[in-house]
């Protein structure tokens, strides 16, 4: 039996502050026993039918559509380990890599990722909505509808899941600095009625 604790971030790949509480977590999996597990959710999926959102925003959300199609895609047909690299290839040219978003880049990914490139075309497709629907569902149920991207999943004291949203922090702590964000992340996300810890941002996502 491991002694390592799974750890379930749920992520679109199109949110900054999720790519960042990503590489934080992969700095995290070095100095503390955790494997960190990763699983999609869909920011489009979140905001269906939000008519109220800003129009900015609204345009954004449906090229939204592609990277988590194409990520489930991928998890259906090779199992949701190759997520890690997937995401990481994706977030790298979309976040620091700033670069145009559609068919030649998640083609251009997947291939870095060791998948099949043809699996873009799953973008465009509603074949996989489905499954993309219960993964959204079973990483937002525990934490509810009126949060975003990063959610995490860490297994509680007594077993249970312990789940919350965040943290959102940019840099992304590196080394032991990450490992005392982890430690106080679990001490507050795990004490019985915690709900928000909260201040204005000052400063948006900077990426190494």
């Amino acid at each position: 039996m491991s002694d390592r604790t799974p750890v379930d971030m749920f992520f679109d790949p199109l949110c900054p502050w999720a790519w960042l509480t990503s590489r934080w977590l992969l700095e995290v999996e070095q100095v503390r026993p955790i494997d960190v597990r990763f699983r999609v959710m869909s920011l489009a999926v979140l905001n269906e039918g939000r008519d109220e959102l800003p129009e900015e925003y609204r345009t954004f959300l449906e090229t939204a559509w592609a990277p988590v199609r194409i990520c489930i895609a991928a998890e259906q047909r090779y199992g949701r380990q190759v997520l890690r690299d997937l995401y990481t290839a994706i977030g790298t040219r979309v976040h620091p890599g700033k670069q145009e978003r559609g068919p030649e880049l998640y083609a251009a990914a997947l291939t870095d990722a060791g998948l099949d490139p043809e699996l873009a075309a799953a973008g465009d497709s509603t074949e996989y909505d489905e499954a993309l629907r219960a993964s959204h569902d079973e990483g937002m149920k525990p934490v509810g509808t009126d949060v975003g991207t990063p959610v995490i999943h860490v297994p509680g004291p007594d077993g249970s899941t312990v789940a919350f949203f965040g943290p959102v922090v940019t840099p992304a702590p590196k080394g032991e600095a990450a490992a005392r964000l982890w430690d106080g992340v679990l001490l507050v996300a795990g004490t019985p009625g915690f709900y928000e810890l909260k201040r204005s941002r000052e400063q948006g996502p900077t990426f190494d």
